[in-house]
């Protein structure tokens, strides 16, 4: 079976750190595009972070810029988003995803053909 399996969110206070993990099973990562989207309740679901095939490249949404790291492990086959100085506005359903073999355009939920289930983070002030 194909599919990717978040874990990792929780509840925490601001300023705390997480680190959101992405199984995938029957797809190998390191051949396609890996992003990481959220969506907070009453909000469209908004692209955070990718990371090409090569983990050459990877790209941030500016509101978590210097604060999110992506990465991946090939070895795994398991991708991480690092969250640190968590901020109440990042509250929201995070979502891992994969698909598409060229870089561009990475914040198009469109590219991206397999989803995990999700996994909330909830940051309180």
């Amino acid at each position: 079976q194909v599919q990717l399996v978040e874990s990792g969110g929780g509840l925490v206070q601001a300023g705390d750190s997480l680190r959101l993990s992405c199984a995938a099973s029957g797809r190998t990562l390191s051949r396609y595009t890996m992003g990481w989207f959220r969506q907070a309740p009453g909000k469209e679901r908004e692209f955070v972070a990718a990371i090409s095939s090569s983990a050459g490249n990877s790209y941030y949404a500016d509101s978590v810029k210097g604060r999110f790291t992506i990465s991946r492990d090939n070895a795994k086959n398991t991708g991480y988003l690092q969250m640190n100085s968590l901020k109440p506005a990042d509250t929201a359903v995070y979502y891992c995803a994969s698909g598409g073999r060229v870089w561009l355009p990475v914040t198009a939920p469109g590219r991206y053909d397999l989803w995990g289930q999700g996994t909330q983070v909830t940051v309180s002030s």
